[in-house]
């Protein structure tokens, strides 16, 4: 009778580990399929047999449990016996319709270019320059939005999600006595804007984005909007110019760039900001987070395609304090962001 090493157990799980990660692509493949066929849309709240969801989805049985069964391994649907699959709580947020779906957030964290891009991760850390441009003769977003319209919407529609539920967790977390305006800048279709009006009737408030950006604003920021008499667009670059006086300035999610254009943009707000002014900025962090895993994949993709960068806590205060803002605290405004609460300096 042979007797296994007394280390046998330890070597085989990282070795397993290891193994698992190395096939990570295969994951992402699995929900990038599951999203695209919409078997989660199609399986309702009873479980349901295979051969039937194939045909619900226009699919092979065979392959399409495969699928299933490889999903399952990361809590994905669950099997529950006799070849039929149920919903699990992740699953559910497959769904285009669950009110915090994500399914256009996995459809874009997998598009096309993705996968001719991550395997450049090493170039890029050799070279410490993006990649995109010499792999597709363009910048990131000139890319995006002239040669893969298909995966600018997507971009598009995972964005917009994304922002109208952190909106409402930055709601929540805001307080807002003694503030009467408020400047969102760099913030999209304006979706915290928006939140944070229908949360306080007495608050003014300005969006600042690039042109085109705030062309496509939440309807009840515009002209005729329910919040349009309280609202002000402002079409221009934060890293040129921010010319909005405000009690509160908020920039969230948006100091993904170079150091030197996150330098600008601050810079830009202190200029314009009366002293002692509050400044929130809201970001991912690679450290002191739970999401960490989430996080510093989404910095490794930024290195990919932008050239950008998430922040650690203290390269985040650094900045904000080169820029001339006392930051007062540090807090989280859900899993995945947190708060820099500052005020410009006296």
């Amino acid at each position: 009778m042979t007797t296994a090493p007394a280390n046998a157990n330890a070597t085989a799980q990282p070795a397993m580990r290891l193994r698992e990660l190395v096939f990570g692509a295969a994951c992402a493949a699995a929900v990038r399929a599951a999203a695209r066929l919409g078997v989660a849309d199609v399986l309702d709240d009873t479980p349901a047999d295979v051969t039937e969801l194939a045909a619900r989805l226009n699919t092979e049985p065979r392959q399409l449990r495969r699928l299933l069964r490889a999903l399952t391994c990361y809590g994905l649907f669950a099997e529950t016996g006799d070849d039929r699959f149920e919903h699990t709580e992740m699953s559910l947020l497959l769904r285009e319709d669950a009110p915090n779906s994500l399914r256009h957030i996995a459809l874009w964290c997998t598009e096309p270019w993705t996968w001719e891009a991550w395997p450049k991760l090493d170039e890029a850390v050799r070279s410490g320059r993006n990649v995109f441009p010499e792999l597709f003769g363009k910048e990131f977003f000139d890319y995006l939005h002239s040669d893969a319209g298909d995966s600018a919407k997507v971009f598009d529609k995972a964005m917009t999600t994304s922002s109208r539920q952190s909106a409402e967790d930055f709601a929540d977390y805001l307080d807002l006595t003694g503030i009467d305006s408020v400047a969102d800048i760099g913030g999209g279709q304006g979706h915290v804007l928006a939140s944070l009006l229908e949360k306080h009737p007495a608050l003014h408030g300005t969006l600042l984005d690039l042109p085109k950006v705030v062309a496509g604003a939440d309807s009840r920021l515009q002209d005729g909007g329910a919040f349009s008499a309280r609202a002000r667009l402002v079409p221009g670059d934060c890293r040129v110019d921010i010319p909005v006086r405000a009690d509160l300035y908020i920039i969230k999610n948006i100091l993904e760039w170079d150091d030197d254009s996150t330098r600008r943009t601050l810079a830009n707000v202190v200029a314009v900001a009366r002293p002692g002014a509050r400044v929130v900025v809201v970001e991912n962090l690679v450290d002191n987070s739970p999401s960490m895993r989430f996080t510093t994949a989404m910095d490794l993709m930024l290195m990919l395609n932008v050239g950008g960068a998430k922040h650690s806590e203290e390269s985040m205060i650094r900045l904000m304090q080169e820029a001339g803002l006392d930051v007062a605290e540090v807090r989280p405004v859900n899993p995945y962001l947190h708060a820099f609460e500052a005020a410009v300096r006296v």
